[in-house]
């Protein structure tokens, strides 16, 4: 089956997603096997929905930004992150 053309436009996640089912199959979906996967996933999806959430507060528009844009919006947060003890 064809990936869609569009879809890393419309799924900032689409790696940490495909590497969840990757790692269902190659342990015949045992979740338990595949818990890290999933919380990256989830942790994906948490920042970038609260990246839409804010952009569609402030008025920017697309919502989600282009892909372009992604990879220095998670660079500036990750320097605004307090770092872990």
């Amino acid at each position: 089956m064809p990936r869609n053309p569009n879809a890393e436009r419309d799924n900032p996640c689409l790696r940490e997603q495909e590497l969840s089912y990757k790692c269902l199959s190659k342990y015949n979906y045992d979740r338990d096997k595949c818990e890290v996967y999933f919380a990256n996933y989830n942790n994906c999806k948490d920042f970038w929905n609260k990246v839409r959430s804010d952009r569609r507060s402030k008025g920017v528009v697309p919502y989600l930004p282009p892909v372009e844009e992604r990879e220095d919006i998670k660079s500036e947060y990750m320097k605004s992150k307090p770092p872990k003890n």
